[in-house]
This record gives C-alpha cells, structure tokens and sequence, in this order.
C-alpha cells in the first residue's frame, strides 16, 4: 500500500535520491523540507503517514523536537533518519526508530514497510536490520 511520506532533510542530494528511491517503490512524497518551519507548513497543508526525518536541518538541530512534535501532536509515524544515531539513543517520543545514513534502497524499503505495517496496526513480528527501534 502505498504510503504519504514527507522527506525533512536539508542535504538536496540526499533528498533527491530518497525521493526516487520511495517514488520507486510505488510510494508519494508529499513534499521535501530542509527547515522545521518548511516540514510544519507541509504537514499542515497535507495528510503525511510517515515522516523520515534528519535531526540536523538547515535550521539547526531541530530534527529532534519536530520528529516529537509530528509523532505525538500531529499522529505522523516518524522514522529518523541520520549520520549520527547516537544522538536518539534514548529515543525520542512519538518516534517509531532511526535508520542510518547512509541507507541503501533495501534498508529505507525495509524501514518504510515496518512503519507502515505498524501504523496500520498490522502485526510485525521484528525489526529490518539496520532500524534501531525505540522502547
């Protein structure tokens, strides 16, 4: 089933090319935002089911908060997606896990379907390899 992603990283290369991988797999990226602002007024005037998300954006390192604030506030599953993982070791709330980057298509198509099973209540007996799942 094809899934609303929203793309909330600030490197455009990268974003590219996480956006044609998940186009690729049948999935629609609902936008690309590189600020907190920009990914806000996304999940604003669009329905997202899933967020991937780099803690530090153009803006500063306010990956963290704004994946918080979508899991808890605004009912988007949310996947981070950063270099540096151990800086969600603890995890985050409202946050389903993090992938590290970089993620070879395998991995964001592995990470993308358990967010989506999980968000459609479907019973997933374990995690893909490389997301560090959250408590």
């Amino acid at each position: 089933m094809p899934a609303r992603i929203l793309i909330i990283e600030d490197e455009a290369l990268v974003a590219m090319e996480l956006r044609f991988v998940l186009e690729d797999l049948g999935h629609d990226v609902v936008g690309v935002a590189a600020t907190a602002k920009s990914a806000r007024d996304i999940v604003h005037e669009s329905e997202i089911d899933l967020a991937l998300v780099d803690i530090h954006l153009s803006d500063g390192p306010t990956g963290i908060d704004l994946g918080r604030e979508l899991g808890q506030d605004l009912g988007v599953s949310v996947l981070f997606m950063t270099g540096n993982p151990g800086m969600v070791r603890d995890g985050v709330a409202g946050a389903i896990g993090v992938l590290s980057k970089p993620a070879d298509e395998q991995a964001v198509q592995t990470a993308v379907d358990y967010a989506m099973r999980r968000r459609q209540g479907q019973p997933v007996q374990y995690a893909p390899p490389g997301l560090q799942l959250f408590g």
